[in-house]
């Protein structure tokens, strides 16, 4: 692609552009004797040592430094989001501040926050997870500082030489860098299906920023040909939108400022300190870290023979062993990772994200792990949470919220920990027996995909897995991106397909749209209305009372009178801005005909009743349990309602009572229920991302429903216009459906009543059988099932002495048939009592067969005779009936006919003479 990148003040500034020749790409430079572009490996790295910023900067002063800088040219500052973006649902984790406005911003369906912006976007991503710790510049979190300018058509804000020139004074006059040391480099960029002209920022061997410039979109098959434009391989049109899109490396920042050996040194000490002197490493030859960093900086880690190559470039540079090199550097990698790591975890838990075997969750478990297994192999006791809360107690400063959640964060922590040493004492046996599997086979290495499955089913990480196999005599390959592999496997998200329209989109996409009476007046029951056009079955109509089905509720139902007849409405959906309701007679309405409608008023009620007490019950859930929970997911009935949220442990018998409590209080305290149409960045301005617990809800203009100091969403539904009217909300049950996600079964209004009366006519009823008045079923219950238990052990300990008689009393009853000893009689008692009696008798050369008065069967067959029990069986039920069946020693089964056991028995007998 080739497009001019000359800006204004490469003119005006005496920049010279010049093409590098070791990567070939071109760049601009204020240096005329400057040969390569500044990016490894072309350049190595020339700040590690001797700072290239002169004043040392912590993350918060840098932040400030930039935000403030950007504000004072015009940019509104906003406030981080979450790093588990809700307002989306294609990717799992925030990776970049331009996520942050994907795609309601971008696409124009909603208005940025502030237009141009400026932000700093805690931002996580696990493409380099297996690089943290070792090339000193890698993270799986980081803070990507950056401004942004959104160009709508006709309203353009600025582009490119605005970009740059703002780049270049803040790191020349903001941070004095030197001027003749910073290198533009052109170099296209494409991503998430956008693309555009960029420049990298280099400065002393490092990548300090990077300025895109979004105008292209992937083109469409029918792309006009003249506008198409081909980028890194990918074929793209121009995009109405045009959108700076810049990110600045915090961290890395703050590394130049320090020139310490690596960038965890720099951002991270508050950790990696005290870890050190808690695992008491050996104070390290700072050089060896030094050349590390600067070697690693050159190219990326691929695989085991990067890292092979990397170390042996180190110790050749240092003098030393690769040996004595590892030895020296793994401490510091794995206090480096783990340091990184719960940082991430800080993040992720404090926006919600709940450890689990799926999507995101998936991801804060494989931290939680690998940080566990880094610790174990540090030789470090140390509890995990103890890592997090270092975390909470310096950022907490900058983000309040890690402090008000403190609590839960270190909770789950906690709790994942726990689970994870219980998961290995499973996993040993697991792994034991897999591995006995494969030395049956022959097999003496362990694949990989067993690897993965043994991660993923059962949280077992391959390190783990390779020390039992290596116990068993069985070789493991781990690979070197192992946790990038099993990373990237949970990444993929599944694509969305369109959703399944009852009828097809474009015979509706023309025609007006229907008016929704039930947002007007949610207490409307009847009203009048004219057919607008008739599709396979479904009336559209101008206006409608009927709810479509959507957003957990269910369609309203009822009837539609025309011309004199009433006919019944059994579906209601909706299409695009259209409502369909499917009727019994469609042949009865023609376009222009005026009908009656009359809604099921019984259920929709209900519904509302359901649908406002699940919106009170969330907010007694986050008050009780805590801010981490979301709705996962709810479904309205008439006679009850579910709601799933996100939790990390069962729900306890007084938490439920407490949330229960809290809920009939604000049913009690008859609080108002209000909803306004708002523009969505408005909305998420004022609510925040909460807006989203039902999920991302589409459109320009959103409905928030707001329940008076309690409740706040996003939400298509009917409600209720205050919570008094929600009448009683009983909980039923809970249960766990996935691993981090509980349901709650509850009921509301009438259903609630209506289980209460049930709930209490069994207790009534219970106390009746036991004569008793209802507050002494408990105790009295107990008593019963603790005499009951006595008996049990009683009558089997009579059983026991009744055998031994049986026992006895056939041992007299043997006949001789030729070589075997036969036992056929007919006896009192259970088939447990058969079983028992038969399995004492048998022996060597001998055949028992017992049957009881009942019908029950027993065949037993002593070694030494080549007869099977089995075939004995089916003698018996050809004579008698039935069925039954076993193995060679032991068979049994049941007669139809017990009047012919006697002749049963004979013939078995005959069989074997």
């Amino acid at each position: 692609m080739s497009m001019d990148m000359t800006t204004r003040m490469f003119k005006e500034e005496g920049w010279i552009r010049k093409r590098c020749p070791k990567c070939g790409k071109y760049f601009w430079t204020l240096d005329p004797d400057r040969e390569t572009c500044g990016d490894p490996p072309c350049d190595e790295y020339q700040f590690i040592g001797k700072p290239g910023i002169p004043k040392k900067y912590t993350l918060d002063e840098m932040r400030e430094k930039f935000l403030s800088f950007f504000e004072k040219h015009g940019h509104g500052r906003v406030k981080r989001y979450p790093v588990l973006p809700r307002w989306r649902d294609d990717v799992l984790l925030v990776g970049a501040s331009i996520m942050d406005f994907q795609p309601w911003v971008i696409s124009g369906e909603a208005d940025p926050p502030a237009n141009p912006l400026t932000i700093s976007q805690p931002s996580i991503r696990f493409t380099d997870i297996d690089n943290v710790g070792i090339t000193g510049r890698h993270f799986t979190i980081f803070e990507m500082m950056a401004h942004h300018a959104f160009n709508y058509p006709g309203k353009p804000i600025y582009w490119m030489d605005e970009t740059v020139e703002l780049a270049f004074e803040f790191f020349t006059k903001e941070l004095k860098m030197k001027p003749e040391d910073i290198t533009f480099k052109e170099n296209p960029w494409a991503g998430g299906g956008n693309a555009g002209p960029a420049f990298e920022v280099l400065y002393r061997g490092l990548e300090v920023a990077t300025l895109v410039f979004m105008q292209y979109k992937k083109a469409p098959e029918n792309a006009d040909p003249s506008q198409v434009v081909e980028i890194k391989g990918d074929y793209y049109v121009p995009m109405e939108t045009r959108v700076v899109d810049t990110g600045y490396g915090l961290e890395r920042l703050v590394w130049m400022s320090h020139g310490t050996p690596t960038a965890y040194d720099a951002v991270l000490g508050y950790v990696t300190e005290p870890l050190k002197k808690m695992a008491g490493v050996e104070k390290i030859d700072e050089r060896i870290l030094m050349e590390n960093s600067r070697l690693a900086g050159m190219f990326d880690i691929e695989d085991m023979g990067d890292l092979r190559y990397l170390r042996e470039q180190v110790a050749k540079r240092v003098g030393i062993t690769v040996e004595e090199l590892e030895k020296a550097v793994r401490p510091y990698e794995l206090i480096y990772a783990i340091a990184d790591h719960t940082k991430a975890l800080t993040f992720m838990l404090a926006d919600g994200v709940i450890p689990s075997n799926v999507k995101a969750g998936y991801l804060a478990r494989l931290l939680i792990r690998k940080s566990i297994r880094h610790l174990r192999e540090l030789g470090l006791e140390v509890p995990l949470a103890e890592i997090v809360a270092m975390h909470i107690k310096e950022l907490h400063k900058d983000f309040p919220e890690f402090k008000e959640m403190e609590d839960v964060i270190l909770d789950i922590i906690n709790v994942e920990e726990k689970r994870y040493h219980e998961t290995l004492k499973r996993g040993s046996d697991l792994v034991k027996r897999e591995i006995a599997k494969l030395k049956k086979k022959g097999i003496n290495e362990l694949p990989l995909e067993k690897l993965i499955l043994f991660y993923e089913s059962h949280g077992l990480t391959p390190e783990i897995v390779a020390e039992i196999a290596q116990r068993e005599g069985i070789k493991v390959e781990i690979p070197d991106n192992f946790y990038t592999l099993v990373a990237k496997q949970a990444e993929k998200t599944e694509k969305k397909t369109a959703g399944e329209y009852v009828v097809d989109f474009e015979l509706v996409k023309d025609l007006p749209e229907t008016r929704t009476l039930y947002y007007e007046d949610p207490f409307m029951k009847e009203f009048d209305a004219e057919v607008v056009k008739v599709i396979d079955g479904w009336i559209i109509l101008d206006q409608t009372a009927f709810y479509p089905e959507g957003g957990g509720q269910p369609c309203d139902t009822g009837v539609l009178r025309v011309n004199g007849e009433e006919i019944k409405v059994t579906d209601v959906q909706k299409v695009g801005k259209v409502i369909l309701h499917r009727v019994d007679k469609p042949e009865l309405f023609k376009p222009g005909v005026k009908v009656h409608g009359k809604l099921d008023w019984n259920r929709r009620i209900q519904h509302m009743r359901h649908h406002t007490g699940t919106h009170v019950l969330m907010g007694a859930l986050v008050r009780v349990l805590g801010k981490h929970v979301w709705q996962a997911g709810s479904q309205l009935h008439k006679d009850w309602a579910r709601l799933d949220i996100s939790h990390y442990k069962r729900i306890t018998e007084e938490e439920l009572r407490e949330i229960e409590r809290l809920a009939n209080r604000v049913v009690m305290e008859n609080r108002k229920v209000t909803w306004e149409w708002l523009p969505r960045t408005e909305a998420e301005m004022k609510y925040g991302f909460r807006l989203y617990q039902g999920g991302v809800v589409p459109g320009r203009v959103i409905r928030v429903l707001k329940i008076e100091d309690w409740d706040v969403q996003a939400c298509g539904g009917t409600h209720l216009p205050n919570t008094g009217l929600i009448g009683p909300i009983k909980i039923l049950r809970t249960e766990r459906i996935q691993d981090g996600v509980e349901r709650i079964i509850f009921a509301a209004g009438e259903a609630a009543i209506d289980w209460m009366q049930e709930t209490e006519r069994l207790l009534k009823k219970t106390a009746e059988i036991f004569r008793v008045p209802p507050e002494k079923v408990p105790e009295t219950a107990e008593r019963f099932f603790n005499e009951w238990k006595e008996a049990r052990k009683e009558v089997e300990k009579l059983r026991k002495e009744l055998a031994k008689l049986l026992v006895y009393e056939l041992e007299n009853r043997v006949e001789k048939v030729g070589d075997v000893e036969f036992i056929g009689v007919v006896v009192d008692g259970t088939m447990e009592d058969l079983r028992e009696a038969a399995n004492r008798l048998r022996k060597d050369k001998r055949v028992v067969v017992l049957i009881s008065r009942e019908g029950h069967f027993v065949v037993a067959v002593g070694d030494g005779l080549d007869l099977k029990a089995g075939e004995l069986a089916k003698i018996i039920t050809s004579v008698a009936g039935g069925g039954g069946g076993g193995r060679k020693e032991l068979a049994q089964g049941r007669i139809k006919n017990p009047l012919k056991a006697e002749e049963a028995i004979n013939e078995v007998k005959k069989r074997l003479g």
